[in-house]
């Protein structure tokens, strides 16, 4: 049984087991998904001691200490503060999530263990990300490990998602990657506005869309995503705004005020301690 399902009318596309190349469009399929999410690692079981604690903190701490978990995410937890992260944007059980342009799979491990045996996470990549992420990719998924993941493969420009499907979008240190073309390493030039498009109506009414990203000065050009693989917040913002999402809010858990902005995000200078833009959107709630 595939977890995705080819439907008529459809363009293109392979379908595999677990990884589909969208060529065309896809629809989730409903069959695997139920017994996807019945086998799902995480319970989204609420104790008593949770009721003292906001419902995302409380969900987003037992994700956390997951102890399935590896050593290697684990270090990662600290810089990424992934813990307020996941808290701001609101991730609860039960939630249909994707992890766009998700790379070796960190965040989406997360949203596994929060969304629970009652949700799922679609983890997107294209052929660069999934490139670089290599191995890990591999060790994320081995073994059925994260039974309520569905990973999705598809390229730039050939995004084809289901409407009306999911709780939240994440981009985690990729919207930048719109404005950055480099033909060498397969990573043509994004129609951002197309791509937004597409989330837009991949989105349920009043679902969220999450944006961490690496800060450039204010005013910059956009040009610096490509250069410096940072982008000024308010361009974001102009960015989504436009495509229809409403601005809900940001939060500063992790800006570095240290960072002058001067440096590409892997110069060893200032690699892993970037200033980050953390923006939350939603998409409005039609009546």
């Amino acid at each position: 049984m595939t977890l995705f399902d080819r439907r008529p009318g459809c363009r293109g596309g392979m379908v595999t087991l677990l990884i589909v190349s969208i060529g065309g469009c896809i629809q989730l399929d409903p069959v695997a998904s139920e017994n996807l999410a019945k086998g799902a690692a995480a319970s989204s079981t609420v104790t008593a001691a949770d009721s003292i604690r906001p419902p995302s903190t409380a969900v987003v701490e037992r994700a956390i200490d997951n102890p399935r978990r590896s050593p290697a995410d684990r270090k990662r937890d600290s810089p990424r503060k992934a813990d307020q992260v996941l808290a701001f944007f609101g991730i609860q059980p039960g939630m249909t999530v994707l992890d766009l342009y998700s790379g070796g799979g960190y965040y989406t491990e997360l949203l596994s263990y929060m969304v629970g045996s009652s949700g799922r996470v679609v983890a997107h990549n294209n052929t660069p990300f999934a490139s670089f992420a290599g191995a890990e990719i591999e060790e994320r998924y081995a073994n059925g490990r994260l039974p309520n993941v569905e990973r999705i493969l598809s390229e730039n420009n050939e995004l084809d998602l289901p409407p009306d499907t999911f709780n939240a979008v994440l981009m985690t240190l990729a919207y930048h990657d719109v404005y950055f073309v480099n033909e060498d390493m397969g990573w043509t030039e994004i129609d951002g506005p197309a791509m937004l498009a597409e989330i837009f109506r991949s989105m349920r009414p009043g679902a969220v869309l999450g944006i961490v990203d690496h800060v450039a000065d204010r005013g910059a050009p956009a040009t610096t995503g490509g250069t410096l693989h940072r982008l000024d917040p308010e361009l974001i913002k102009r960015d989504i705004v436009a495509a229809g999402f409403l601005f809900d809010g940001e939060s500063d858990v992790l800006r570095n005020f240290t960072d002058d902005h001067s440096q590409p995000v892997f110069d060893n200078s200032i690699r892993g301690r970037t200033d980050r833009a953390v923006l939350k959107f939603r998409k409005p709630v039609t009546r």
